[in-house]
């Protein structure tokens, strides 16, 4: 399974109103450390933890999106659990680091 492509449109549905964490990866098509960290959050969608909804929004697409949760650099990691916002990382981060962050906020 491939991340959720998120915006403005299926954000609410998607994220706001799921109950479980939704892993959301905000991340550019020009930025370096994205295209490095994009391979590790689509091996953690292929086989999500249970209960985990794996996202992605491109803040050039969706700024809006970006705007709203203050997502200053990216690639920035954020969780959100029952529509609040648990966790942030900014930067890259390798697969150990993303599930145990995952794991932390469950």
């Amino acid at each position: 399974m491939e991340p959720l492509v998120l915006t403005e449109a299926n954000f609410e549905a998607e994220v706001e109103r799921y109950d479980g964490l939704a892993v959301i990866d905000f991340w550019a098509p020009w930025c370096g450390p994205c295209r490095m960290f994009s391979p590790i959050i689509d091996e953690i969608a292929a086989d999500p933890p249970a209960g985990i909804k794996v996202c992605k929004v491109n803040v050039d697409e969706q700024p809006g999106l970006a705007v709203r949760y203050q997502v200053m650099s990216i690639p920035t990691l954020l969780l959100v659990k029952g529509g609040r916002a648990v966790a942030t990382s900014v930067g890259f981060q390798d697969k150990k680091a993303v599930l145990a962050l995952i794991e932390k906020h469950r």
